[in-house]
C-alpha cells in the first residue's frame, strides 16, 4: 500500500482576513456619518442682510404721522 498525499489542516486566517469585513463595515459607517453631518448643504451665496421694513422718519420736526381709526 503506497501512502499518496498527507492530509493536513489548513492554516488558520490571519486576524486581517477574518475581521477585514467588519473593519470596512465600520469605516463606511463613520465615513457615512461624517459626510452627513458636514457635508449639509453648502449656502451657494453667502446671506446678506437685507433693509427692514420701517416707517421713514419725518423730515420736519413737530409733524408726526398717526392713523386714525375709521
Amino acid at each position: 500500500m503506497a501512502v499518496i498525499g498527507v492530509l493536513t489542516e489548513p492554516t488558520p486566517p490571519t486576524w486581517w482576513r477574518a475581521n477585514r469585513h467588519k473593519v470596512y463595515g465600520v469605516l463606511g459607517l463613520l465615513i457615512g456619518y461624517l459626510i452627513g453631518t458636514n457635508l449639509h448643504g453648502a449656502d451657494p451665496q453667502p446671506q446678506h442682510p437685507r433693509p427692514s421694513h420701517t416707517a421713514p422718519v419725518p423730515t420736519t420736526p413737530g409733524v408726526h404721522r398717526t392713523h386714525t381709526p375709521a
